[in-house]
């Protein structure tokens, strides 16, 4: 039983961002570090050719992850790099929020981030203040750009019934909390960047 407790199930994730690299160097290299740490590796994920910039939805080897993440199939995830998961800040916090949810720890290998000690935990509430002082940046240019398109006479939204749409608001909504951009959510949801500036103002109106 005692050896059981020591073996963690180790998921791997992989990515580069063009089809001429090659992601062999970081399994090798992360292969090593479940063997130095005495963990089981059960799967590995990938996405080759596909840039961190890119969302979840066009991450199929992300998507799949996380999938098993929600299934609770392994304990830890090990990634190469913080990037290899994701370019934002905001991205990153909420795959760490998943697996903090399920209670599956993650070891980024070039940062020496391991949340399953006393300071990656640390390090993972710092990244947890930081996202939200994103938010709130992210919040303030909302207001702002609200307020000067109304200075200015615009006419904001492309179409005055979507704010009467309730499961599009508390789509565009979620998608906001979630640290997607408004560019991102306008086009996710067909509609134009004042729109969502309207919507969110009401949120916090």
């Amino acid at each position: 039983m005692n050896a059981a407790k020591r073996t963690k199930r180790v998921a791997l994730y992989v990515r580069v961002s063009t089809d001429h690299q090659t992601i062999k160097n970081q399994e090798h290299e992360l292969q090593g570090v479940a063997e130095r740490h005495g963990w089981t590796v059960v799967a590995v994920f990938k996405d080759q050719g596909i840039s961190g910039a890119k969302g979840r939805d066009k991450r199929p080897g992300l998507d799949k992850l996380m999938q098993a993440v929600s299934r609770k199939e392994f304990d830890l995830v090990a990634a190469w790099s913080v990037d290899r998961l994701g370019r934002s800040l905001l991205d990153l916090v909420q795959v760490l929020q998943e697996l903090h949810g399920k209670g599956i720890d993650l070891y980024l290998h070039q940062q020496g981030i391991d949340t399953t000690t006393p300071s990656g935990k640390a390090m993972f509430q710092m990244m947890g203040v930081f996202a939200e002082f994103e938010r709130s940046i992210i919040h303030e240019r909302v207001m702002a750009g609200l307020a000067r398109a109304k200075a200015e006479g615009t006419q904001l939204g492309r179409r005055a019934t979507v704010t009467n749409d309730t499961a599009k608001v508390r789509a565009i909504r979620s998608d906001h909390k979630a640290g997607k951009s408004l560019r991102e959510i306008a086009k996710a949801h067909g509609v134009g960047h004042t729109t969502v500036a309207r919507i969110m103002a009401k949120a916090v109106s």
